[in-house]
């Protein structure tokens, strides 16, 4: 009788033990499956932020005016010379973008600038820089070489840096998209790293571009170039109408 008394006893021990190992178990599943979920979710919004940033900067940045314009201020370098300048002008960049994004708020709030008026100036600039590119002057592009050969062993800063690649459009739309991302609850770690993807890939194709800037603009040919230069320009002219929009919704919903 005690026996099976035990032996009772031990079967709904063993028993009471499995259920709870089994409710362990699904309540492990689901936490699973919400984790897995959310990475989901995450990955596909870091996708996507990516691609947005990558479609918005790369017309304003433009790689292949910036490799015209390294042809013409490196005929007289020699090729390590032309290396050089190539690597310093990437790492110009990639620096120039990433302190105009985390310094943009500190900038905006040090000059009192409502993230509406620099979206409003930001879209006048980029429209401004579109319709040059839709319409071109030559006279300015050789201009800026001409400058620029006066010293031919120093270009990666100015003019390849600063203006050709991160002009006045380019910094103020990361400035105001750095601000508007700060006012409204602070950088996240994706922000961190949709930033840093976007300016490293950035980086990586101006500089692929530069690299084979003989070889690109050879294959386009004068009327490819200024052919694939007007399609950006005419991308620039309606992100830059987009942009002012915004800027002025924002400034109207602001007053009311």
């Amino acid at each position: 009788m005690y026996f099976a008394v035990g032996t009772a006893d031990a079967y709904e021990s063993r028993s009471e033990i499995c259920k709870e190992t089994d409710r362990r178990s699904t309540i492990w599943n689901k936490r699973h499956e919400l984790c897995t979920e959310k990475e989901h979710n995450s990955m596909n919004d870091y996708l996507s932020y990516v691609g947005i940033g990558l479609i918005t900067l790369l017309p304003i940045i433009n790689p292949i005016t910036s490799a015209s314009v390294f042809l013409g201020l490196s005929a007289h370098m020699s090729p390590a010379q032309r290396n050089q300048q190539i690597n310093l002008t990437a790492l110009y960049v990639l620096i120039s973008l990433l302190v105009c994004f985390y310094a943009g708020s500190a900038i905006m709030s040090a000059f009192g600038i409502s993230v509406p008026g620099m979206r409003v100036a930001g879209g006048m600039i980029v429209t401004y820089i579109g319709f040059g590119m839709l319409f071109p002057k030559y006279h300015e592009i050789e201009a800026q070489e001409k400058i620029a050969s006066k010293h031919p062993s120093n270009v990666a800063f100015i003019p390849l840096t600063l203006p050709v690649t991160v002009g006045p459009g380019a910094i103020a739309m990361i400035v105001s998209d750095a601000s508007a991302i700060h006012r409204t609850g602070g950088y996240r770690l994706i922000d961190h790293l949709v930033v840093l993807t976007v300016d490293i890939a950035l980086t990586l194709i101006l500089w692929m571009t530069l690299r084979s800037a003989s070889r690109v603009l050879h294959l386009l040919g004068r009327s490819g170039t200024d052919a694939i230069s007007r399609v950006m320009g005419f991308m620039l002219v309606c992100m830059g109408v987009q942009f002012g929009l915004n800027g002025l919704h924002g400034a109207f919903m602001a007053s009311e």
